[in-house]
């Protein structure tokens, strides 16, 4: 069954229309009745009067998709219809039907044509419109047909969607939290998991019933309920009591309390005020607003609200009665801190629509989980790339990075020719990544991943050395073969032939192992070594790393200093 708000003035006779539709007296603020009598599929969330109505019609207009908009004929439209109708096109409600009611009291066509004029320039627009009167019955069974021809034409809910129900009623009873909302689509049962909102505290359903009104008959025990309903949820768990707003399907919405918003308003954004009240649901939460463009602004929260992009609500003034309709576009916006982010994020946000899809959600964003992207309310775009399980990049944004990552691996190779290609956390680093594995994804050829490292393209074959060179190479090599860190003596450097341009030769050719103070070694000791300090007590003295090396203090330092600059060991100063 569908629902819809009422609206207009306090007195013109929403309950009493209510009431002699549906054959039930409601039940209070917030109350829903049943359907038409006469096979009808819509029921009402009827709302009270007074000063209180406005906020009433904006948390029921935002949870159900129509309205029945009464006007009194002997009445007429007043300043509170005004202010209703403003709300409601605000929200962007376009599903309705106008009821000129107690039209048993006075002739009805001059409120007729009157209200008509005021519904021409909004959204609702062209709805149905039909006198009647309660009292005498007259146009209730033409009322009733035009609302189940409203309701053949309302939007069915989506019984898989996720789970928010927005709660304009909680309290507590036996150790439960009892909530009332509206359920506006998906399906809760006993045994559901929900997460209680602004606490964000976990609870269970315990029993589901739906109907009526707040803790009311008609609502009845039910094995499950689905939108669009009135439900009341019997909950344990949580935070209990009263400070309820809403009740979600956990991980299938995003948790904010800082939004960027597209407003709908007869002035730029600049004009409205900057501290002002935020609808949405039945939520009313106070925000403060900072103006990006003309038709786009931050608003920053005082409380948690459960939010997919895309979400429509209403920003409003009570001291001025000022109204703005708003849509949401970024439920994680990035933060604004240096001079001109804000200029630039309102150039961005002028390109997106209303709803942002998962592709400008992604772009924006570059790389996402896929865990993140969907409580946003946004489904993976197909052109996505797949980098890693669980993960979602921008294919430009993802060329882009492959792009960058070549040219650091260049620039490290030029800037240090002797350190054997990046590291990945470093990679990880520069390019802004959240995880090496997605680092590591990035790397294909002629790039390659070695040792937690990306190199560029292999070198080319080491040229050949001179044999009087090669000769002295392997002298090295049979002394370093029983003590691979016992780097001979510059003395014994001279006796073996390697020195000056010789040694240099031998170092160009990937010989030998040059590091600094005149220590020389073999290739690959410094990869033994790191294996071997790996294995000591953390951190270790350069003493401790000689006795462990069965070297000189003189080799051991040069080590460390050589392991120090391609970062796989950290100096700690005393």
């Amino acid at each position: 069954m569908h629902l819809a708000v009422t609206a207009g003035h306090a007195g013109h006779g929403k309950s009493a229309l209510v009431r002699a539709l549906t054959a039930r007296d409601p039940a209070g603020p917030g109350s829903a009745g049943a359907g038409p009598p006469a096979g009808g599929r819509i029921g009402f969330i009827d709302v009270p009067g007074g000063e209180r109505s406005v906020p009433a019609v904006i948390a029921g207009a935002a949870t159900v998709p129509a309205v029945l908009f009464a006007v009194a004929a002997d009445e007429g439209w007043t300043a509170q219809s005004a202010e209703h109708l403003a709300a409601l096109d605000a929200l962007g409600v376009r599903h309705g039907v106008l009821a000129v009611t107690r039209s048993d009291l006075a002739d009805p066509r001059l409120v007729l044509r009157q209200a008509r004029e005021r519904l021409a320039g909004t959204a609702l627009g062209g709805v149905e419109a039909v006198a009647v009167s309660a009292v005498t019955g007259a146009g209730l069974d033409e009322l009733a047909a035009a609302l189940d021809r409203l309701a053949a034409r309302l939007p069915v809910p989506d019984p898989d969607a996720p789970v928010r129900l927005w709660a304009d009623h909680a309290d507590s009873d036996g150790g439960l939290t009892v909530v009332t909302g509206t359920l506006g689509g998906g399906t809760v049962r006993p045994g559901d998991e929900l997460v209680l909102l602004p606490s964000g505290g976990r609870a269970r359903v315990e029993a589901v019933e739906s109907g009526g009104g707040p803790r009311a008959r008609p609502f009845a025990p039910s094995a499950r309920a689905r939108g669009f309903a009135r439900v009341t949820l019997s909950l344990r768990g949580g935070a209990p009591g009263p400070a309820v707003t809403a009740a979600v399907a956990p991980g299938r919405w995003t948790l904010t309390a800082c939004v960027d918003v597209r407003t709908r308003f007869g002035e730029a954004s600049g004009r409205l005020a900057r501290q002002m009240i935020l609808h949405l649901g039945s939520a009313a939460v106070p925000v403060r607003l900072r103006p990006l463009g003309p038709d786009t602004a931050r608003l920053t929260l005082n409380a948690r609200l459960a939010l997919h992009v895309g979400d429509t609500g209403l920003l409003r003034d009570p001291a001025r009665r000022t109204v703005a309709g708003v849509s949401v576009l970024d439920v994680r916006p990035p933060p604004l801190v240096r001079r001109g982010d804000a200029a630039a994020r309102a150039r961005e946000l002028a390109s997106w629509p209303d709803r942002p899809g998962g592709a400008v959600i992604l772009a924006r964003h570059g790389v996402l989980r896929r865990s993140e992207l969907e409580p946003m309310g946004c489904a993976p775009p197909p052109d996505a790339v797949v980098p890693d399980d669980g993960w979602l990049a921008d294919p430009g944004h993802w060329a882009s990075l492959r792009e960058r990552l070549g040219e650091e691996v260049a620039r490290h190779a030029t800037e240090r020719p002797r350190a054997p290609g990046v590291p990945l956390e470093t990679v990880r680093l520069r390019l802004g990544l959240p995880s090496r594995r997605l680092a590591a994804a990035l790397v294909r050829p002629p790039l390659r991943l070695e040792g937690g490292r990306v190199h560029g393209p292999a070198a080319p074959a080491r040229s050949a050395m001179p044999p009087g060179i090669a000769a002295a190479v392997e002298r090295l090599r049979a002394e370093l073969s029983r003590a691979p860190f016992d780097a001979p003596a510059a003395e014994r450097l001279a006796e073996l032939g390697l020195t000056g341009g010789a040694l240099a030769a031998a170092e160009r050719a990937g010989a030998v192992l040059r590091l600094g103070d005149g220590v020389v070694l073999l290739p690959g000791a410094d990869r033994e070594a790191l294996r071997i300090l790996s294995a000591l007590p953390q951190p270790f003295t350069p003493g401790q790393a000689g006795d462990a090396l069965a070297t000189s203090r003189r080799v051991a330092v040069a080590l460390l200093r050589h392991l120090d600059h391609l970062g796989f060991t950290e100096r700690r100063r005393s």
